[in-house]
């Protein structure tokens, strides 16, 4: 069985990667992806796989793009960590899904009954991809988070972060009084929760706060690079395929 995954964040790749290591499914990872764009070439160059592993939110949008874009006859088993009331149009269109974090009995789940599937994949129509968004429902935004501090844990205001980065999967939000605090989520899991009139997610590891950009520049490959209050040493540069949104972020 050949498996490609769409994912824009390294350690929810690594983790499924891990519970299909564990399955009893013999299964070959042609590759990982992380963006719209990517996936959309990737497709146009290759063989479609027996079954792909799609995130709901990728890097330069929502993976339902991808279907506006080209035609994918793959069956594919979404993953997001939006909750089950919110993507009942899943179940209703015989599109499975995996809610993170992914559970092992859950995967395992999803591959028995992608195993005893006879019937072949269709593309999906536009009608449906209007159902799937006008079902998925924001959750609601966060004012607190729990951060760890020494051997335990302490609660922050999310107005006190400037700005939030994944290094070596770990995830770090950075205060007004420059203190560093581990959030214990992933990238994912953190910008979903944060209000995204205030927020944004630049790139794949860094998440900003309006409130802390004091200058933006232009910088090579079509990009910007912020300059931030509290930087430390940290490099903010706006991902290409995200310039534009970006601007208009800023004018909001």
């Amino acid at each position: 069985m050949k498996i490609l995954i769409v994912e824009d964040e390294p350690r929810a790749a690594s983790q499924l990667q891990n519970l299909l290591n564990k399955s009893v499914f013999d299964f070959e990872l042609l590759t990982i992806v992380d963006s719209v764009e990517d996936t959309v070439s990737w497709f146009g160059k290759n063989m479609a796989p027996d079954l792909v592993f799609m995130d709901i939110q990728l890097a330069d949008g929502l993976s339902f793009e991808i279907f506006q874009k080209i035609e994918v006859t793959a069956p594919i088993i979404f993953t997001t960590a939006f909750d089950q009331y919110a993507i009942q149009a899943f179940k209703v269109n015989s599109i499975d899904y995996l809610l993170k974090p992914i559970k092992q009995n859950d995967l395992d789940a999803a591959l028995n009954k992608f195993s005893k599937s006879k019937s072949p994949s269709n593309p999906i129509e536009p009608n449906i991809l209007k159902e799937l968004l006008s079902n998925i429902q924001t959750p609601q935004k966060r004012s607190g988070i729990l951060v760890k501090e020494g051997s335990g844990f302490v609660q922050i205001r999310v107005s006190e972060l400037l700005y939030m980065y994944s290094q070596d999967s770990i995830t770090f939000g950075i205060t007004h009084n420059n203190k560093r605090y581990i959030i214990d989520e992933t990238m994912d899991q953190l910008f979903d929760s944060l209000d995204d009139t205030k927020f944004y997610r630049i790139n794949r590891g860094q998440i900003i706060s309006k409130m802390a950009i004091q200058k933006i520049e232009p910088y090579f490959n079509h990009r910007v690079k912020l300059s931030l209050s509290s930087p430390r040493d940290q490099e903010f540069v706006v991902s290409r395929q995200k310039t534009s949104d970006f601007k208009d972020w800023m004018n909001q």
